[in-house]
């Protein structure tokens, strides 16, 4: 008699294989294992179990999610005025008694005229919007992007969306017409933009950063990439940049985001500026790529032919409220802005999403202790939320990880949760040079504790594989 598994229309096999081949580093084995951990240490208060392998006692007593950018699950306190505005739009009902919510619930008073302010734009937070974005809450990012720039926004060219990760999402979807369409992303790179070309079936032309100068942007190894993949038959229709840095925690120079832009322009390339954490930056300073495309557009410095291919360069920059702006990943918003791009193509853009409907002292606590780590090199930390320091693991660690069928720098994470608790994540899941070890922590955990612990997993994993 057949099995049940038999049976079902659906199987690894014959599912989308490209959903298969796609890769999450940051929510991967090693993630999920640290959950499985954090479960155990909370069954470690219910009442006893017989012992197994699976809840003997574990060598800490907390678990450190240091592999992903969310500030409310480690322990970021809410901004009380967002809390209190969304509290009245989810339920306008408050605003009968003003004067309790002022006297007994401490409520201010421009919390109440902000909320007031965004019912009588959205209606009711319940119902579908536009599909580009209430227009009230689109004008209002337009004057944020002129405040921030200097320029002038238009608010028909932004559109709202769930996270710059659906932004993302939408903007290859259009891009990517075919196979043989190929898209520049550095590498390390924050591993959404591979999965998602290996999703679409694109491909992915990797560039890789500069590790050296901190992380920032070589134009030579971009001019490689681009040469080689043309030469392979790849049609490159876009380039990738992320500013600041994830998971590298790296900020361009201007002269950087300006080189970037020159090169698309001559290329013919769309920019994807990834700009989420533009707010984080603690060393330098943010240089957005529409503030330094209309500075270049201004210049007289460029030729005739320069300038006719900068006017028409298209750039989409992506920047999402869920991280530095608000700190509250799981309430999702964003935007993305299109500059240079023609109306029939915006027109196409719009159709897809109507489809889809709708430094701080840790950061140089960390830094410190990777410096004083053995075979550890990591560039001082600039913006983001992140550290991505390079490790370098005695030839006995890299054989013991080839034996257990895992990469090197895979193996060390593993290794470093399953004796402290901290999850990170390999640098393998973000791509890096050949024959180099990276991993990406963020910064954001309560206190420094675990820090220490990262400290002493090292020092007795060095001296084990020694």
């Amino acid at each position: 008699m057949a099995t049940t598994t038999t049976m079902k229309a659906l199987t690894v096999d014959n599912i989308n294989q490209h959903v298969r081949s796609a890769q999450y580093a940051v929510r991967g084995e090693i993630a999920t294992r640290a959950e499985t951990y954090r479960a155990q240490l909370k069954s470690a208060h219910d009442p006893p179990t017989p012992p197994s392998d699976s809840n003997k006692p574990l060598p800490f007593d907390t678990v450190i999610s240091a592999n992903i950018g969310n500030p409310q699950q480690l322990d970021q306190k809410p901004i009380t005025f967002f809390r209190q505005v969304l509290s009245i739009l989810e339920n306008p009902a408050l605003l009968s008694n003003e004067a309790a919510l002022q006297s007994a619930f401490n409520y201010p008073s421009d919390v109440i005229d902000r909320a007031k302010r965004l019912l009588a734009e959205v209606k009711s937070v319940g119902a579908y919007s536009q599909s580009q974005g209430a227009p009230g809450i689109r004008d209002s990012v337009a004057k944020f992007i002129e405040k921030r720039d200097g320029f002038p926004s238009d608010p028909s060219t932004i559109f709202l969306s769930a996270g710059a990760s659906s932004g993302v999402n939408t903007l290859m979807n259009v891009i990517c017409s075919k196979p043989e369409t190929g898209i520049l992303v550095p590498i390390p790179q924050y591993p959404l933009y591979t999965a998602t070309l290996s999703l679409l079936n694109a491909r992915c032309v990797p560039y890789y950063l500069d590790e050296a100068s901190g992380w920032s942007t070589n134009m030579s190894a971009i001019q490689d990439a681009y040469t080689k993949a043309k030469d392979q038959g790849t049609d490159i229709r876009a380039i990738v940049v992320i500013n600041p840095g994830n998971p590298t925690g790296g900020c361009l120079p201007a002269d950087a985001v300006a080189d970037v832009l020159r090169f698309a322009a001559d290329k013919n390339l769309v920019v994807m500026a990834d700009e989420v954490y533009q707010t984080n930056v603690f060393i330098g300073e943010f240089t957005s790529f529409k503030k330094s495309l209309r500075q270049l557009q201004q210049s007289s410095s460029s030729s005739p032919s320069e300038k006719e291919k900068l006017d028409n360069l298209e750039l989409a920059s992506l920047n999402s409220i869920s991280k530095g702006m608000v700190g509250e990943c799981g309430h999702r918003g964003g935007y993305f802005e299109l500059t240079g791009f023609s109306p029939d193509v915006a027109a196409q853009i719009y159709k897809f999403v109507s489809i889809m409907l709708c430094p701080p002292e840790r950061a140089t606590a960390l830094y410190e202790a990777f410096k004083g780590m053995e075979g550890v090199e990591c560039q001082k930390p600039q913006g983001s939320m992140y550290l991505y320091p390079t490790i370098k693991l005695p030839p006995k660690a890299i054989e013991e990880a080839e034996r257990k069928g895992k990469k090197p720098d895979e193996f060390y994470c593993g290794r470093l949760l399953d004796a402290t608790g901290v999850c990170v994540v390999a640098g393998s899941g973000f791509g890096q040079k050949e024959g180099t070890l990276h991993f990406r922590t963020t910064f954001l955990a309560p206190g420094t504790e675990w820090v220490g612990r990262i400290g002493k997993f090292h020092e007795g994993f060095m001296e084990e594989f020694r």
